[in-house]
């Protein structure tokens, strides 16, 4: 890991709520909401954008946990404001608390846990038998 990742970084990220981020199982709508599947992606990708500064050419992220309340619905045309900030760093673990507000209100809240491997040991991780 290069050097420079501090507690307190923040990354945020911006969506809109749109049709195919509903809440939806086999094809079919179950609310047209935003849906939980939909904020867990996008707070990984969020708490992704604070270790990609930082990774060796030789590394890569792997999400290791995440751990989400969904407090409100936001439906198709909201704008979603997700963001993590860095909370702790121990070796090459890495854990972001997250947030997603719409128009000030509170939509989730989280932690994403990342794991930072060599590219390498992930490789044969995914070979194994």
């Amino acid at each position: 890991m290069k050097p420079g990742m501090e507690i307190g970084q923040k990354a945020t990220h911006t969506i809109t709520v749109t049709d195919e981020m509903f809440a939806s199982f086999e094809g079919e709508v179950v609310h047209p909401t935003y849906s939980t599947v939909s904020m867990v992606y996008h707070m990984e990708w969020t708490a992704r954008k604070i270790i990609l500064p930082f990774l060796e050419e030789d590394e890569e992220g792997m999400g290791a946990a995440v751990n989400i309340k969904h407090v409100r619905p936001a439906p198709k045309g909201s704008t979603i404001i997700v963001t993590a900030e860095l909370t702790k760093i121990k070796e090459n673990v890495v854990l972001t608390e997250m947030t997603a507000e719409s128009e000030g209100e509170l939509v989730g809240l989280g932690e994403v846990k990342q794991v930072i491997l060599p590219k390498k040991k992930i490789k044969q991780m995914l070979m194994a038998d």
